[in-house]
């Protein structure tokens, strides 16, 4: 059993203090950043092949730190839109908390009823890490350099920067 920590950097186009608010984040993980991707269902993948080669324990809980839910759809290839969708089906018994300031929608206006009332179960969203929500073994994130602008990015990459520690 295992716990991701799953940024996108879009999440921070709308904080105050942006900057801040990822050290924050970061230190609580107490886990150096994995890898960096530019899209974010290129996430997916590569947690897909941690756990295959027994890099990390099928995970159980995924803290999506982002400004979209990403379950946008049922399409059967991943998507930046959808990959947190995918990443409930592959792995059944995943939790996954958005952590989002203020929700701009729900998975439930995007997806049909029956796989709703199956995943919501699964999924919880506020502006909290909740208290009992595991610390991390993997952290990643995703850039999104189409929704962050240059400057933006620029300044967050710096911590994280500081705390490699995988392939990035």
């Amino acid at each position: 059993m295992s716990s991701i920590l799953d940024i996108d950097l879009d999440y921070f186009n709308l904080t105050e203090n942006p900057v801040q608010r990822l050290a924050k984040l970061l230190s609580w993980a107490e886990c150096p950043v994995s890898f960096l991707v530019d899209n974010h269902h290129e996430s997916l993948r590569r947690w897909k092949t941690y756990v295959k080669k027994g890099r990390l324990p099928e995970p159980r809980h995924i803290l999506h730190v982002d400004e979209h839910h990403d379950m946008m759809d049922e399409k059967r290839t991943p998507n930046i839109a959808n990959f947190i969708y995918h990443a409930m089906c592959t792995w059944p018994k995943v939790r996954v908390h958005w952590l989002v300031e203020e929700p701009i929608d729900s998975p439930a206006m995007w997806l049909s009823d029956v796989t709703w009332k199956v995943l919501s179960k699964r999924f919880t969203c506020g502006p909290y890490v909740p208290p009992e929500w595991p610390k991390p073994q993997l952290v990643s994130v995703c850039t999104s350099p189409q929704f962050v602008q240059v400057c933006l990015l620029k300044e967050l990459l710096a911590p994280i920067e500081k705390l490699k520690g995988g392939q990035l």
